[in-house]
C-alpha cells in the first residue's frame, strides 16, 4: 500500500491529527509506504515522529521551485500511491490529489470539491446539537473510512535533539532550574488578537505564581509575538519572570522542548495548548471566541476556561463587538485558581 496524507495547515489540527495517523501507522503496517503532504512548518510539528516514511512540503503562496504546488504534484506522481486521505477540507488539496493520479482519494465532502474525490465523507455532526465534531474525532472517521480499526484520541508528538540543544541553551541562558519546575505562558497565536488574554493579566498572574508558588515563569512566543512576551516579562517585573522574546530564533521545536519540560503550561486557545496535551503536561486554557466542543480533547490534565458570554462562541478573529469581554472579562484570579489546582494535583502525583 502507498498511500499519501494531506495534513490540516494549523498547528493545533496538526496535533490533533496525530492519532489519526497513528492508527493509519498501524493499521496499514511497516510494510506499508505512507507520504505525508504538508506546509513547511508542520513538518516541524512532527519531526521526532515516524509515521510517515516521506514527507511532501508545499507552501501555498510559492509559484515556482522546490515549494510550489505544481512541484509537490510531481513528486506525488512520481510516489504513485494507491490513494490518498485529506484530512483537510480545500478545494485546492483535493485538485493537488486529483492531480496526484492516485485512483482512490478519499475527503469530507463541500468547498466544490466533490467530483474530485472517489469517496465523499459527509462531515458528521452531533444528531441532538448540529455541532459537527471536533476535530480529533473527525480525523479518527477519516481513518477508520480507509479501514482503521478505532483508535484512542490520544495525541502524540516528540522532540528532536536538536530541540532539546536548543532548549538547553535557554535554560543556561536565562538561568532555570534544570528540573521541571517552570510554568510556561502562552499568550497568543496566528488565529487573530480575539484570543489574546490583556498582557496586564498574564504580567499580574505571573508575578502571583513566582511569589506564592515560588516557581519561574517562562513567557513563550512566535516571531510575531515578541513584543507581547516583553510586555509581560516588563509588566510582572521580576527577575523569575523570564521570555523567550530576546532569541535569535524561534522555531517550533524549541516550543515543543520548552513545553515538553514545562511544570505547567497555561495558554490560549492555540497551537501550543495541543503541544501540552501531547506531551501529557498539566494544561489551563483560556477560551474566548472558540468552541471549546469543536476541540475538544477528552485530556483529563486540562482545565478549560471559559465565561460562557451571550456572544460566545463568535469564532471570530477580532471581537466584532469591540469589547472583547470573553477574554478581557476573564479574571486573574479565575486563572490563578485553576493554576492552583493543576499544580497541587501535580504536587500529590508526584508525591504519590
Amino acid at each position: 500500500m502507498r498511500l499519501g496524507v494531506f495534513l490540516p495547515n494549523w498547528i493545533g489540527d496538526v496535533v490533533m491529527a496525530t492519532p489519526a495517523l497513528r492508527a493509519l501507522r498501524k493499521h496499514f503496517g511497516p510494510d506499508a509506504h505512507l507520504v505525508g503532504v504538508m506546509r513547511p512548518y508542520v513538518a516541524e510539528v512532527l519531526a521526532g515522529e515516524r509515521w510517515c516514511d516521506e514527507t511532501v512540503v508545499y507552501a501555498k503562496r510559492s509559484a515556482s521551485g522546490a515549494l510550489s504546488g505544481r512541484a509537490a504534484i510531481d513528486r506525488l506522481r512520481a510516489a504513485r500511491l494507491d490513494q490518498i486521505l485529506l484530512l483537510t477540507n480545500s478545494f485546492r488539496t483535493a485538485w493537488m490529489a486529483w492531480r496526484s493520479g492516485a485512483p482512490r482519494r478519499v475527503g469530507i465532502r463541500g468547498e466544490g470539491r466533490g467530483w474530485l474525490l472517489t469517496q465523499r465523507i459527509k462531515q458528521p455532526v452531533h444528531p441532538a446539537t448540529g455541532v459537527r465534531w471536533a476535530s480529533i474525532a473527525t480525523y479518527l472517521h477519516l481513518a477508520e473510512a480507509v479501514g482503521c480499526p478505532a483508535e484512542p484520541p490520544r495525541l502524540e508528538l516528540a522532540t528532536t535533539p536538536a530541540d532539546e540543544q536548543a532548549a538547553d541553551a535557554v535554560w543556561q541562558r536565562l538561568g532555570l532550574p534544570r528540573s521541571s519546575d517552570v510554568v510556561v505562558f502562552n499568550t497568543g497565536g496566528a488565529f487573530g488578537s480575539a484570543k489574546n488574554w490583556p498582557v496586564d493579566h498574564f504580567a499580574e498572574l505571573a508575578r502571583r505564581i513566582v511569589v506564592e508558588r515560588d516557581l519561574p515563569v517562562l513567557v513563550n512566543c512566535g516571531p510575531k509575538e515578541r513584543d507581547t512576551a516583553r510586555a509581560i516579562v516588563a509588566q510582572a517585573s521580576d527577575p523569575r519572570v523570564k521570555g523567550l522574546a530576546n532569541e535569535r530564533e524561534l522555531p517550533i521545536g524549541l516550543t515543543k522542548a520548552c513545553i515538553r519540560r514545562a511544570r505547567l503550561l497555561v495558554t490560549t486557545d492555540s497551537g501550543p495548548r495541543y503541544l501540552g496535551i501531547a506531551f501529557e503536561r498539566p494544561v489551563v486554557t483560556l477560551f474566548g471566541p472558540t468552541d471549546p466542543r469543536l476541540v475538544e480533547t477528552k485530556y483529563e490534565r486540562e482545565t478549560c476556561l471559559s465565561l460562557g458570554l451571550e456572544c460566545q462562541p463568535c469564532m471570530k478573529r477580532a471581537c466584532p463587538l469591540g469589547h472583547h469581554r470573553c477574554m478581557r472579562d476573564l479574571t486573574v484570579d479565575q486563572v490563578y485558581g485553576a493554576v492552583a489546582r493543576q499544580l497541587d494535583a501535580a504536587r500529590i502525583e508526584r508525591v504519590a
